[in-house]
């Protein structure tokens, strides 16, 4: 099984035990971290992947220096997912109706404006990502690292400071995994292009690429428009 699928399943497990049977209640404390890999059967790597995603649905929260908890959200959380299954796709499409609106820009300052070293740099993440897809492995840092390498080579402070919305993005994209296989064969052929009008130095086309790989992801999770 896949390193990507063993934290899904994790996170699915805690996910049941925590709102479908109320093993635990808002405000308690899960075991510590070597005790609840031992019970899921994953590794420590694989249960900090599902602890994370399951923070982003708010069914966790940490509290850095005192552990992870249940997060009082989930008390609003009722007919066994469904209703989170809609906040998350809610929030996936706000998130991504943004980056389409951000981030075509931001490829086209970046392309204007990244160092020969940066622009190497984008090139090389871009590659990791590709990797990873072809060989079955969870993206979700290389694809933030290669979205991340992009913004900060645009030299603008303020969009800098959007990086936050467009790493949250990634993770929630790529932990919905009703659509993981699709929407990674978009990404690896989007980056593709992306890539290729960065070695041109074509601002234009790095513009549309970008737009282009927005919409497919959003069509792919079926965000509505």
């Amino acid at each position: 099984m896949e390193r990507k699928n063993r934290w899904q399943q994790a996170a699915a497990t805690l996910y049941d035990q925590i709102v479908a049977e109320k093993r635990l209640q808002p405000g308690d404390k899960l075991p510590n971290e070597v005790d609840l890999s031992q019970e899921l059967g994953v590794s420590r790597a694989t249960l900090r992947e599902a602890i994370r995603s399951l923070c982003t649905q708010g069914v966790l929260e940490v509290r850095r220096g005192k552990g992870t908890f249940v997060s009082p959200q989930v008390e609003d959380i009722e007919d066994f997912g469904f209703d989170r299954l809609n906040g998350v796709k809610g929030r996936l499409r706000d998130l991504f109706e943004l980056r389409a609106i951000f981030e075509p820009q931001a490829a086209a300052l970046a392309c204007r404006r990244a160092t020969e070293e940066e622009r190497q740099d984008i090139l090389t993440k871009g590659e990791a990502v590709a990797a990873c897809i072809q060989s079955g492995a969870d993206r979700t840092r290389a694809d933030r690292a290669f979205h991340t390498a992009i913004v900060r080579s645009t030299h603008n402070e303020f969009m800098v400071r959007l990086l936050p919305i467009i790493n949250q993005a990634v993770e929630e994209a790529i932990a919905d995994g009703e659509h993981a296989e699709e929407l990674a064969q978009v990404t690896l052929q989007d980056h593709a292009l992306l890539m290729d009008f960065f070695r041109k130095g074509d601002a234009q086309g790095a513009e549309y690429a970008m737009a282009i790989h927005m919409r497919h992801a959003m069509d792919e999770m079926e965000l509505e428009g």
